[in-house]
């Protein structure tokens, strides 16, 4: 019986989160076009023959003197002593630059317990010939994965070679979990996601959300949830809002029908906007939030 925790670590948006729900085979981190997505240690669980694998998802890997941006990067860095492999994703459709000769010079230290997937190999725009020169000069010699997370190519692959890579042990959970998520993360992340998906520029990153309450009804077998879109400036709670309610709306509709396939139960959302300025340079709310 094979067991481990595995790291996922990448730059932002080289597929990290659609690689990890690809491998589980179930949705467990959101998916959106804005880079950094992923803002905490997302946890996904593979249970087959072999053993159980134990996924952790990490934000993608930027450099940036922010605070906000300096807790995410803490995350990246504690999730490499912490787990049993990991799995350094590579962006094939992009050259590497500054950011991912950091990342390469930083699991260089741990070559005996890394695995290489260059992903986004599907694609007609591809930089793959430039990455595996990038990593030869860099001398990675590590076992390199050509893939795509999204087209599920080169999946089982990859699969048998982390199950390989991992060490004997016990399953840390049941075999029918797929996370370790709570209900009030799964809600919240699902509501940013489908805010992400309808809002640009400056609103993405200046975006969170707060559950406020939380009420099971027995009864009718549902849940009431009321949750808050958090940003910066009445600019972008005017932006989420939309015009006579029609963004809030649309967002609200979207995650509730999200929640209804990933829960048991109904989900009813109470869904509104609240300022919160300049809450990226609040350490508390970072620690709360980013973890």
């Amino acid at each position: 019986m094979k067991s481990a925790f595995i790291a996922v670590i990448g730059r932002p948006s080289s597929g990290k989160s659609t690689l990890m729900n690809t491998l589980c085979g179930h949705k467990v981190s959101i998916v959106a076009e804005t880079p950094q997505t992923t803002r905490n240690k997302v946890r996904g669980i593979l249970t087959a023959e072999e053993g159980q694998l134990v996924f952790v998802d990490t934000p993608g890997f930027h450099l940036s003197e922010r605070k906000f941006n300096i807790h995410m990067s803490d995350l990246v860095f504690s999730a490499l002593d912490e787990t049993d492999v990991i799995l350094y994703v590579i962006d094939g459709s992009r050259e590497p630059g500054e950011e991912e000769q950091v990342l390469a010079d930083t699991v260089k230290k741990f070559p005996e317990k890394t695995i290489i997937a260059v992903n986004k190999c599907d694609l007609e725009k591809n930089s793959s010939d430039d990455v595996k020169g990038f990593l030869r000069f860099e001398e990675m010699n590590m076992p390199v994965f050509e893939i795509s997370a999204l087209k599920q190519t080169g999946i089982e692959a990859l699969k048998a070679k982390l199950f390989e890579l991992a060490p004997e042990g016990e399953m840390m959970y049941p075999s029918e979990y797929y996370t370790d998520q709570t209900p009030e993360f799964r809600i919240a992340e699902i509501i940013r996601e489908k805010a992400l998906s309808r809002v640009r520029e400056e609103v993405p990153h200046a975006l969170y959300v707060e559950i406020a309450d939380m009420e099971k009804d027995e009864e009718k077998d549902s849940l009431w949830v009321r949750a808050f879109l958090m940003v910066e400036r009445e600019s972008q709670k005017g932006i989420l809002v939309g015009k006579k309610g029609s963004m809030i709306k649309a967002i609200r509709l979207g995650a509730q029908r999200e929640l209804n396939k990933l829960f048991p139960y109904s989900v009813h959302l109470d869904l509104r906007v609240k300022v919160n300025p300049k809450w990226r340079r609040k350490d508390n709310l970072l620690n709360k939030l980013i973890q």
